[in-house]
């Protein structure tokens, strides 16, 4: 009897702990994994939004001067794949509020969907380290390109007058047609995200 009684209050425990886990767990997968936020601080997954198209995560903030003077590249290329791949702005300083971000989107022409990712979150999912820079997911949420836009800069303060390869656009073509990107990414150039830290 003691054996037996001895054995329901161990297996009691053991119920009681993972019970404990999972009502600690639960939370810490939601929030402390974390999610970007729309800019109406709701949480917001692009691998959800997209509904099973490719996701083109594009980094940058609102005081990079890179970062701006790629806006008209970057919103010409969501609206020629719109239709096949979706495309959201990730902001990855905790310092700019969605008023800040709402404005430069408004200045600078973006109709794409704006994230927040002050826990970088997706910054590390993506292995961004500057704004500009670009990640591709293909339809099954693997990361198939990160890296620069196109090679219109060599360095910070030095741009061509024109870009001469541009492997977002064909990283994302290769994404849509169910291939992979081939190549390696060069790495991008503009305003280093560990900064912001």
């Amino acid at each position: 009897m003691g054996n037996r009684h001895q054995t329901l209050r161990t297996f009691f425990r053991v119920l009681f702990v993972i019970a404990t886990l999972g009502l600690v767990s639960s939370p810490l997968t939601s929030s402390s994994q974390g999610f970007a936020t729309d800019l109406d601080g709701k949480p917001a997954d692009p691998f959800r939004m997209a509904q099973g198209k490719v996701v083109v995560l594009i980094f940058v903030r609102t005081d990079c001067p890179i970062s701006n003077r790629y806006a008209p590249a970057i919103q010409q290329l969501s609206d020629h794949d719109a239709g096949k791949a979706a495309f959201f702005l990730v902001y990855p300083s905790k310092k700019e509020t969605s008023e800040t971000i709402r404005k430069h989107d408004r200045d600078f022409g973006y109709t794409l969907a704006a994230l927040r990712d002050p826990q970088h979150i997706l910054v590390k999912q993506s292995q961004a380290q500057v704004t500009p820079e670009a990640a591709v997911f293909d339809d099954k949420r693997h990361l198939v390109y990160h890296g620069r836009i196109d090679n219109l800069y060599q360095d910070f303060g030095h741009a061509r007058k024109t870009a001469t390869t541009h492997e977002l656009a064909d990283a994302i073509a290769a994404a849509i047609a169910g291939k992979t990107p081939s190549g390696n990414a060069a790495p991008a150039v503009g305003c280093y995200i560990s900064d912001l830290e």
